[in-house]
Order: structure tokens, then C-alpha cells, then sequence
């Protein structure tokens, strides 16, 4: 990012079935406590069918989903056209660093909202569905050979408010003792 810019908020995205990509909106509305309302994954108890399988009383860590919109440039030279929303993500960013953030670190979206960082989300195959190879895409590996997830992180809403294309998105607070992201 050059002098004068900010990390602003490309596109929203929220669709009421368990669809694997979402719809992009003019706006978005954030529940505290809850998530993305009108979204299948709203609610203070995990959502996400799979994890609902084995035990529907945990708590939901996975409200918001965020993109950095950097990974479809990165995507696009490697011959995959993806766009905003069919990662299935609710938030599509440009200019902040979100897999660099450790968990907890709250940010600011638009005038309204604030979210916590709760960890990184893991591709899983769905994404080959969108098209073959994708999920290996969104995978690479560190120098020390670990595991470099890049499908985005996850975080619950802390505090609620409307969110639209265009608005700023800016890190309020990261923890005084900063945890690397971990999957949730």
C-alpha cells in the first residue's frame, strides 16, 4: 500500500442457505454476538454443518469470514478467476494484512462494526468444486515447510453494524501477548 491509501473493504457477501459461494450485497449487516445477518452462519453455536455434526454446542468461532482480496490477484497468475464471495466469505478486504494479524486482534469495519480475529480458516474440498486445483492454491508452505493456509480467518462480532463496499477497515487492538492464528 503507497503514502494516502487505506485497507477498505472491496465487497460484501452474506446468502441465507449453506451454499458454498455467496451472493455480494450493497451492504451487510453485523449482529454482536451473532454474525452476518441473513446468513446460514448466524448464531452464537457453530453453524457450519460439519462442525454442527460432531458437536452442535460449540460456541461459533466462525461468524464472519474475511478475504484479502490480494489472493485472487495471486489466484489469477496462477490461471484460477475467482471473485468476491465465491470463497464463500462474507468480507472481502484490500490492503490489510489479515493472515499476518495474531487471534484476538479486534478491527474496525466502517463506522459501526467490530469483529475479533478468532483463527484461520482451512480450505477444505468444496473449493476444488468451485474449479480443480483451487484448493491447492490457496495452500503453500512457509520456509520452515509448515502449512501456509490462505482462504482468509474467521471472527466473531463484537460489536454490530451496517457494512458496505468501499468503507475503511482499520486494526484496533491487537493482544498485549499476540498468538499466532490457529484453525477454528
Amino acid at each position: 500500500m503507497s503514502k494516502g491509501e487505506h485497507a477498505q473493504i472491496v465487497a460484501v457477501a452474506a446468502d441465507r442457505a449453506h451454499r458454498f459461494a455467496k451472493p455480494c450485497r450493497a451492504e451487510i449487516r453485523l449482529i454482536a454476538g451473532l454474525g452476518v445477518e441473513g446468513d446460514a452462519h448466524l448464531g452464537r453455536t457453530v453453524q457450519h454443518r460439519s462442525r454442527v455434526a460432531k458437536d452442535p454446542s460449540q460456541p461459533n468461532l466462525r461468524q464472519v469470514h474475511l478475504l484479502h482480496s490480494e489472493l485472487f490477484d495471486e489466484l489469477s497468475a496462477r490461471g484460477f478467476v475467482v471473485g468476491p464471495g465465491e470463497l464463500g466469505e462474507n468480507v472481502t478486504t484490500r490492503g490489510i494484512a489479515l493472515l499476518d494479524l495474531p487471534e484476538g486482534s479486534v478491527l474496525a469495519l466502517g463506522d459501526e462494526a467490530t469483529i475479533r480475529v478468532t483463527g484461520l480458516r482451512n480450505p477444505c474440498l468444496q473449493i476444488d468444486r468451485l474449479r480443480k486445483g483451487l484448493m491447492a492454491a490457496t495452500l503453500d508452505r512457509a520456509a520452515d515447510g509448515s502449512l501456509v493456509r490462505k482462504a482468509g480467518v474467521m471472527a466473531i462480532v463484537l460489536t454490530g453494524g451496517v457494512v458496505r463496499p468501499g468503507d475503511a477497515v482499520h486494526v484496533v487492538e491487537v493482544p498485549a501477548h499476540p498468538r499466532p492464528l490457529g484453525m477454528v
